[in-house]
């Protein structure tokens, strides 16, 4: 049994840059074990399986090569660029597990728009000097002011704010440790910030994988891009009601990208999160099933 897996590059509108997703159109036909089996071996990040839904225009689920997830930006992005592609300009209801959420995707710029579930954040308690330890930098990198947070716009991440883009450039992370350090969220992914202009809200980030997933790092982050928008309406920009917050990501694993993050203040933190992005056909892949 053989399985079609489009590799379409998202956050970019270049070939070879942004993030890889595998998508795979008719995801109906295999089993939750034959999805993660093929994401093994197709060995991104995240692949997404499109799958009818009783609920939605389309009902996704994502996988690294280790375990599903509830939800993935990029992979979003790479899915919707696959099935309505050339189509003309779309508004769209996606099933995730983590809620139905809904996209719009403008066919002339290649260019998709997805909302995100309302942020939840948890405090990390745990070991500063040890965590900045496996990520490879001292503690006296770590902002002064903003505090680390996990948070979840879909899934799990822990973000960390780092004074400036040059402690983000040394970073070598070593991510057998962090299930002993994140010991609110072992399973958490990692996500390093620096603010590269507070007046214009741009900033630069890293994503480090947990090693359940069976990945090391993520070039482009879709959910952790918009839970960090939150955190940033939290912390960074307290007074304002809403933001557009510019993320650049990816050029410390060669495939830069960008993100665009649109938040809006609600009620008792329950904040509005969307991200935008472009996205590019790369290849094919064939994938042969064990059986």
């Amino acid at each position: 049994m053989e399985c079609s897996v489009l590799r379409i590059d998202a956050f970019t509108k270049v070939i070879g840059q942004g993030n890889p997703a595998g998508v795979v159109l008719d995801g109906d036909q295999y089993s939750t074990k034959e999805m993660q089996e093929i994401a093994k071996k197709v060995g991104f990040n995240e692949t997404v399986f499109c799958c009818s839904s009783d609920h939605a225009d389309v009902k996704l689920r994502y996988f690294t090569p280790g375990h599903e997830t509830p939800l993935c930006g990029h992979a979003t992005m790479g899915s919707i660029f696959a099935l309505y592609h050339g189509k003309g300009s779309q508004k769209r209801v996606i099933e995730t597990k983590a809620g139905l959420l809904s996209v719009t995707y403008n066919d002339e710029q290649c260019e998709i728009t997805m909302t995100q579930a309302k942020p939840k954040f948890i405090d990390f308690m745990g070991d500063k000097e040890a965590l900045c330890n496996s990520l490879g930098i001292d503690r006296t990198d770590l902002d002064p002011i903003l505090p680390i947070q996990y948070g979840n716009t879909g899934s799990w991440t822990l973000l960390v704010p780092v004074k400036n883009e040059h402690v983000l450039d040394k970073m070598s992370a070593d991510a057998q440790r962090f299930p002993e350090l994140l010991t609110e969220m072992p399973k958490s992914s990692i996500h390093p910030f620096a603010i590269r202009s507070k007046e214009n809200a741009v900033m630069s980030a890293r994503h480090f994988s947990s090693p359940f997933s069976g990945t090391n790092e993520d070039s482009v982050t879709g959910t952790a891009s918009g839970v960090m928008g939150a955190y940033a309406l939290n912390h960074v920009y307290p007074t304002d009601q809403k933001k557009e917050i510019t993320v650049f990501q990816g050029k410390h694993v060669n495939r830069s990208g960008k993100v665009l993050v649109h938040v809006t203040r609600g009620e008792k933190g329950a904040h509005s999160v969307g991200i935008t992005g472009t996205a590019c056909f790369n290849e094919e892949i064939k994938i042969k099933l064990n059986k």
